[in-house]
């Protein structure tokens, strides 16, 4: 039996350790959800937000099937715990549809980034070209835009981007065409999601976007936590001040 935790923390011990933010926002009660094999003394879990799951404790085949009430789940990056059998259970459940792929972890270090670098990296916005704070308009123009959605697609309203979530475009001809915004948030700090529109890549432009609020968040006691999807995402992070923690497994699930 599934239960969702409405004390997250009760989970907590099971993800000890784990150094991914998307998983704090889940425990903290910031964002997303902790479903678990029992409500008091679980011994296996997930945390659950956005596209991404991550799974951890004692494998259990109805948290890797789970499919929350009201909620249609068709596509899901699958993490499971280091040296567990997750990943097993994962592939047995989904078979084909499970497509293993790697991802790269990079380190939590707050004295880590060199601002002067940072300004220098921000202030190389083309001519032609002019950089906004995502305002409401542009939250709601994110939203209704699908290569740009996930900078906004995981709060429920502006109100709430406002209050945890951070973000910034560049606009040609008054049209986002690339932008760093929080994906996620948490106490203290944000997960960053950056995208440049097709046609815009390759400018340099999602560098400026990612140094201009990687500056912001640490003006305001902010984390910007960074994952890569891509070895072309990693070598952004590095530019911009991060250090590796390594690559790790994940799963691209399609679940129609």
């Amino acid at each position: 039996m599934v239960s969702e935790l409405k004390q997250p923390q009760k989970a907590a011990h099971l993800f000890e350790g784990w150094q991914e933010t998307m998983i704090w926002s889940c425990l903290q009660g910031v964002m997303g959800n902790i479903y678990a094999d029992a409500s008091e003394h679980p011994s296996g879990a997930m945390a659950l937000l956005g596209d991404f799951c991550f799974l951890a404790g004692k494998p259990d085949r109805d948290l890797v099937m789970y499919q929350p009430e009201g909620r249609r789940l068709e596509y899901l990056i699958m993490v499971p715990q280091k040296g567990t059998d997750w990943d097993r259970l994962i592939e047995s459940c989904y078979g084909h549809k499970a497509v293993k792929v790697t991802r790269y972890a990079f380190k939590n270090e707050p004295d880590v980034f060199d601002k002067n670098r940072l300004r220098s990296l921000a202030a190389g916005l083309p001519q032609g070209y002019t950089i906004r704070w995502i305002d409401e308009p542009l939250f709601r123009y994110c939203a209704d835009t699908h290569w740009c959605r996930d900078w906004t697609s995981c709060y429920e309203d502006y109100a709430q981007y406002c209050k945890y979530g951070l973000g910034v475009v560049i606009l040609k001809d008054s049209e986002p065409v690339s932008g760093a915004s929080s994906y996620t948030s948490y106490h203290n700090g944000i997960e960053i999601q950056t995208d440049t529109r097709a046609d815009y890549r390759r400018k340099g432009l999602a560098t400026i976007c990612a140094a201009t609020l990687i500056l912001e968040c640490l003006k305001r006691g902010w984390y910007p936590g960074w994952d890569a999807q891509n070895p072309w995402s990693a070598s952004l992070a590095e530019k911009l001040g991060y250090h590796r923690d390594g690559a790790y497994t994940a799963y691209e699930v399609n679940r129609k």
